[in-house]
């Protein structure tokens, strides 16, 4: 997943987009973008041997101005989301008929 990302262009170390054999240092900002949030995290430590998720999490920081972002944007998306319709999974056959005959109807203006 994470060379998807890098290739795909949503990683960039220190300003600059991410390649794949890139070797991050200590203190070096990476950022990462999956639409619509970004995590801005700062390298604390390295690992030489891949281990659990709960030793990764000791070896990089998210910056509190990456933190705040996406507290102030989910918050904004949430408040949106209650102004959106909700639907209940898929259209019935009658519903779709009924969709289409008024797609196909002319504009009464």
């Amino acid at each position: 997943m994470a060379v998807e990302a890098i290739v795909a262009g949503h990683v960039s170390v220190n300003g600059e987009r991410a390649k794949a054999a890139k070797a991050l240092r200590i203190g070096d900002v990476v950022a990462i973008r999956k639409p619509p949030f970004e995590h801005t995290v700062v390298v604390k430590g390295l690992s030489e041997q891949r281990g659990p998720a709960s030793v990764a999490a000791t070896l990089f920081e998210e910056t509190p101005e990456s933190r705040a972002r996406r507290t102030v944007l989910a918050a904004e998306m949430k408040s949106l989301g209650a102004h959106t319709p909700r639907f209940k999974g898929r259209p019935t056959k009658k519903t779709r008929r009924d969709y289409e005959k008024w797609l196909r109807s002319p504009d009464e203006e």
